[in-house]
């Protein structure tokens, strides 16, 4: 189980991007990398298709997890996680700064 999920607000520790905040869009489990919206944005070169003009493509490319720092919803602030145990035996991420379960 990993700390960031898809949908999660994270704030970029690390980078040329250090300090933007956005969306978790999709995680790449076997890389260890997750992107972001609008963060750690290239450009691309793109061929025409039917669907597409091409051209230069702006687009996210991957950040590493651990250049990641998840931010609590309850307390709006960057903060670590940790793991706890709910009495029916789920486990569930838990915020170290509030204290609050991180649904």
């Amino acid at each position: 189980m990993f700390r960031i999920k898809k949908k999660d607000t994270v704030k970029v520790k690390k980078g040329k991007d250090k300090g933007k905040q956005g969306e978790v869009v999709k995680i790449y489990e076997d890389r260890e990398s997750a992107i972001v919206s609008k963060v750690n944005l290239v450009k691309r070169h793109t061929r025409p298709t039917q669907q597409s003009p091409g051209g230069l493509v702006e687009k996210e490319a991957p950040v590493k997890m651990s250049n990641l720092q998840l931010i609590c919803p309850k307390c709006s602030q960057p903060t670590r996680v940790k793991f706890d145990f709910l009495e029916d035996g789920e486990k569930v991420r838990v915020c170290k700064k509030c204290g609050e379960m991180i649904v």
